[in-house]
């Protein structure tokens, strides 16, 4: 049975009639939240919006996706790879011994191991962890080379099985099941996505809305740089964080309509 999606002018008026009765001129009270949780505002904002918290892969309300400003970059969606090197017997490592081979120690943390930033390869050429991105026709990954590995204490680091080259370490697939492009569509192919505003005071001012996107328009952004992986890994914590993102920057290009009309 298809869900029955209600016709989307009607939809964008009933979600502007929400934002501007339920949170316009508003400052987010966060207070009540964790002070350790980052997505305590965004909770916040979901509550007033209706937005229910659930953990599957589907827009928020009324077919839509809603995202809130942030300082920098926007979160389209933490999704995992549907291959890790640490889930391949061929190997012998668990997740925890990837971060100690593959990943840095964060001084600030008791030099606790993580797989983000600099040890994340970019999308072109290959970093000083001897890493690379490949994109074909079927999928993303990412591959390791020792070869190309230039820290130099990588013969100590790397176990013999993994002094190899070409392997991959993770890979997104673009078909079938928990696929990359079943997860981006999934999100954002249905009525679009909206981003609420705040002004320079911190209040909510207006509310933009984006037209849906299919997966070959996020990976020709993938392929742009404008959408990125962002990984935060990291040792004591079961969440992989495999994060996609872009710039507020970029992502504001993509707004068609605001209300109220500020611009």
């Amino acid at each position: 049975m298809i869900e029955h999606i209600p016709d989307k002018s009607d939809t964008m008026k009933r979600i502007v009639e929400i934002f501007m009765n339920k949170v316009h001129g508003k400052i987010p009270q966060t207070d009540s939240y964790d002070p350790k949780h980052s997505g305590k505002e965004g909770h916040w904002l979901e509550k007033l919006m209706g937005v229910q918290p659930n953990a599957s892969n589907t827009p928020d309300l009324l077919g839509f996706e809603m995202k809130k400003q942030t300082t920098s970059k926007i979160t389209l969606g933490s999704w995992d790879p549907n291959h890790w090197v640490f889930r391949d017997k061929k190997y012998g490592i668990d997740r925890d011994g990837f971060l100690k081979i593959f990943g840095k120690p964060n001084p600030k943390k008791n030099n606790r191991m993580s797989w983000s930033g600099s040890p994340v390869p970019k999308l072109h050429g290959v970093n000083s962890f001897g890493m690379r991105t490949e994109i074909s026709d079927e999928s993303i990954s990412f591959h390791y080379s020792f070869e190309d590995d230039s820290r130099e204490d990588k013969s100590d680091i790397v176990p013999r099985k993994l002094q190899e080259d070409d392997i991959e370490i993770c890979r997104w697939n673009f078909f079938g099941k928990k696929s990359l492009k079943e997860k981006v569509e999934s999100k954002f192919n249905k009525q679009g996505w909206f981003i609420c505003y705040k002004d320079k005071a911190g209040r909510y001012s207006h509310i933009g809305f984006g037209k849906p996107f299919t997966f070959d328009i996020f990976l020709q952004y993938f392929r742009e740089g404008k959408v990125f992986f962002d990984c935060g890994m990291y040792q004591g914590n079961e969440r992989n964080y495999c994060q996609w993102r872009v710039s507020n920057i970029f992502w504001d290009t993509l707004v068609y309509e605001t209300f109220p009309k500020t611009r």
